[in-house]
């Protein structure tokens, strides 16, 4: 058997889903955080940002993972590859957050910039050891179960 050296664009969504659960849990602290130190806690507007990150950023970190797997003609697998990979993808996703933020609060002010730093340092953590975490998993795996079991489904 050939071994497989893309990802599979089944892999790429389940990915995505993941990091955005990941992710969209942080956002909503961090928010929570923010404006509850500055006085000006808002539940409500937590749960906004966080909705609205996950519907866009899903679908742009499907773009940015697919992008990267063209650039490589593989998947990011070296550390020095992860750490590009994951800060490409913090200029993206922390400008995004910046901008939902302020569409949001309907200002693009200190609390939307501190909203996006304290996520810049926050989630690269955590994408650096989600992206670690899916290196875990080998390619053809999740493929291959979806395809033995959708057969029992069909029966």
């Amino acid at each position: 058997m050939q071994k497989l050296k893309k990802s599979s664009h089944t892999r790429s969504i389940l990915k995505g889903i993941s990091w955005r659960i990941i992710a969209t849990t942080d956002t909503v602290l961090v928010v929570l955080l923010v404006t509850c130190l500055i006085g000006e806690c808002s539940l409500e507007n937590a749960l906004k940002i966080g909705a609205s990150e996950f519907i866009i950023k899903l679908l742009i970190y499907y773009a940015h993972e697919r992008l990267w797997l063209q650039i490589l003609d593989a998947r990011a697998e070296t550390n020095k590859q992860i750490l590009f990979k994951s800060i490409s993808w913090r200029v993206v996703a922390t400008a995004t957050t910046f901008v939902i933020t302020g569409v949001i609060l309907e200002a693009f002010d200190e609390i939307a910039l501190y909203i996006a730093l304290t996520e810049l340092f926050t989630k690269f953590i955590l994408y650096y050891l989600h992206e670690k975490l899916w290196l875990k998993i080998p390619l053809g795996k999740i493929r291959n179960f979806l395809k033995r079991n959708s057969w029992k489904r069909t029966s």
